[in-house]
């Protein structure tokens, strides 16, 4: 399948490309990046380390709790093999997602990321942003949804904010991280909630066909190669019953707040997103339309974010 894509990255972000193909000069983007989150989660009052520290030892452990091995391999898919673009770098992270110290800090660094979406919204930015999503969803899904999947859904947070929305469904969350699920569950846990969780690739998650009526991936497309992203919304496709949903909230590729962006921030952004070229270059809306979706809404629904929203035909 051939998906139009927009021109190639401009010169600043070019260069920036040549910067970060320095691995020293890389690494020291990433250091900065990372410090800049945990200074500016405390700002806001999200005390980074201390959060952290409570989760690792979630049963009063002095350290880390032998609890979470014992999560990780209740969670774990023996069999699955992780597709070579999920076995890199993310978001600072030599082992990118698969590693306990990235499930730890998706929480604070959400906070974090989000506290500067709109003004002044500090700690607050996070639900903000996820409420803005669930206003499109309202807007444009008129029967309330009884089988919802969550594709991507790291350590919960968007399920649990789907749950809120949508108490009466079933819901299901995906993600190739056993370490982001067993943070995941153990949050399900503590809220009482019978989320089922799945260890697996969005574009394979081996659920049945379409056994969904709402399929939201919150976040996650601009983490993958345009091969991926397609190849997981052919998979959103056949989870879905005939005039099912599916529902994307992302970044937004034609935001000038990325199109404006000085070279040294955008150094940062991309040091922890190595897909990032990617995503801005594909055609969301035209990848859809072509593995069988009508042709989506798409809303802006905070300064730098959008939600696109579809229906299979």
């Amino acid at each position: 399948m051939t998906v139009a894509t927009s021109s190639a990255p401009n010169v600043a972000s070019q260069f920036v490309n040549g910067i970060l193909a320095i691995k020293p000069l890389a690494n020291l983007a990433k250091h900065q990046a990372r410090s800049m989150m945990i200074k500016r989660a405390e700002s806001i009052g999200v005390y980074w380390r201390q959060e952290v520290k409570k989760l690792r030892s979630r049963d009063g452990a002095e350290e880390f709790s032998p609890a979470w091995e014992q999560a990780l391999s209740k969670i774990q898919a023996a069999d699955l093999v992780y597709p070579a673009y999920y076995c890199t770098s993310f978001h600072a992270y030599e082992q990118g997602n698969l590693s306990w110290e990235a499930a730890m800090e998706v929480e604070v660094a959400a906070h974090a990321v989000h506290a500067r979406i709109w003004q002044d919204a500090g700690a607050q930015g996070d639900a903000m942003l996820r409420q803005s999503f669930h206003q499109v969803l309202q807007q444009q899904i008129s029967t309330p949804p009884q089988a919802i999947v969550d594709l991507g859904c790291s350590v919960g947070m968007s399920t649990f904010a789907l749950q809120s929305l949508y108490p009466q469904a079933q819901i299901t969350g995906v993600d190739l991280s056993p370490y982001f699920l067993a943070v995941a569950e153990y949050r399900s846990q503590q809220r009482q909630l019978p989320i089922t969780w799945v260890h697996a690739a969005a574009e394979q998650t081996g659920l049945p066909a379409q056994s969904f009526d709402l399929v939201a991936a919150h976040l996650m497309f601009h983490e993958l190669p345009q091969t991926a992203s397609i190849a997981i919304l052919q998979e959103a496709h056949r989870l879905l019953q005939p005039g099912g949903h599916l529902a994307i909230m992302d970044m937004n590729p034609r935001s000038e707040i990325y199109a404006k962006m000085p070279p040294y921030i955008l150094t940062l952004l991309k040091s922890t997103e190595p897909y990032l070229d990617q995503y801005f270059s594909l055609n969301l809306e035209q990848a859809i339309v072509q593995v069988g979706f009508e042709q989506p809404v798409v809303v802006c629904n905070s300064p730098r974010h959008r939600t696109l929203v579809a229906k299979a035909r």
